[in-house]
């Protein structure tokens, strides 16, 4: 399912259709005399994330990577879906979002150069409008061969998991196991729930109220790839999140 954003500079509307991407318009500087120079000339940026109904979007992380330096700049929304941050002026910025597993870019962000007698009186005003997708694969996640054992090396989607639950304090989430087809359908019918509990327990440990999240198990009922060759096996072996 496509991912659609839309993106207002100085409340100019750009819309970006993932994965074809646009560059934003660049922003208009407020500018008036400065009695005093800064050194380095830094814009106030105010963020405000709301979905299709335009309700706030609370936890949502933007980040800003100068396109000049590499440096990045994030920030993530309050309750009303807004945050503010600076940025150094005369750069240009790629703007992305970032998701439960990954990182998605929608468009640049020119910030003005200003003269050194001038400075910003106005922060500018980015608006962006988000849908995120409402299920996700956690590719990193992996258990033990025939067995709801969690490797060591799944801790660190699970703590991205995690930190997403803390910051999304009134979602709740379905944990859903998956197989291959290889082998008897019970046992893996079995084996997939076993293993989302696994991922539900980690989580429980970790603070997240138990009401928050469900876990089930599908065994081999719902491949994604053709299970006749071993990557499209390596596939249909996976734990999703479902957003409820």
């Amino acid at each position: 399912m496509q991912k659609v954003f839309y993106m207002h500079t100085s409340r100019t509307l750009i819309t970006a259709l993932l994965p074809a991407l646009l560059l934003c318009t660049a922003l208009r500087a407020q500018t008036k005399k400065a009695v005093k120079t800064d050194t380095v000339k830094t814009a106030p940026v105010e963020v405000i994330v709301v979905d299709s109904k335009n309700q706030p979007r609370k936890g949502e992380q933007i980040i800003f990577q100068s396109q000049k330096t590499k440096k990045v700049f994030t920030g993530r929304t309050d309750d009303a879906g807004k945050f503010s941050l600076m940025l150094p002026a005369g750069q240009d910025y790629t703007v992305k979002i970032k998701s439960l597993t990954d990182t998605s870019q929608y468009g640049n962000l020119s910030v003005p150069t200003l003269a050194d007698d001038q400075y910003f009186t106005k922060a500018l005003g980015v608006d962006i409008e988000y849908e995120p997708a409402r299920l996700y694969t956690l590719n990193d996640v992996h258990f033990d061969v025939g067995k709801a054992t969690i490797q060591p090396a799944s801790y660190k989607q699970l703590q991205e998991l995690y930190d997403y639950l803390q910051w999304k304090d009134s979602v709740k989430i379905e944990i859903a196991g998956h197989t291959d087809n290889a082998g008897n359908d019970n046992d893996n019918l079995k084996l997939s729930f076993q293993r989302a509990e696994a991922v539900k327990a980690w989580l429980i440990k970790k603070g997240i109220q138990p009401g928050r999240l469900t876990a089930n198990g599908y065994g081999a009922s719902q491949p994604v790839a053709d299970n006749a060759t071993e990557e499209g096996r390596r596939k249909n072996r996976r734990t999703e999140v479902r957003i409820l």
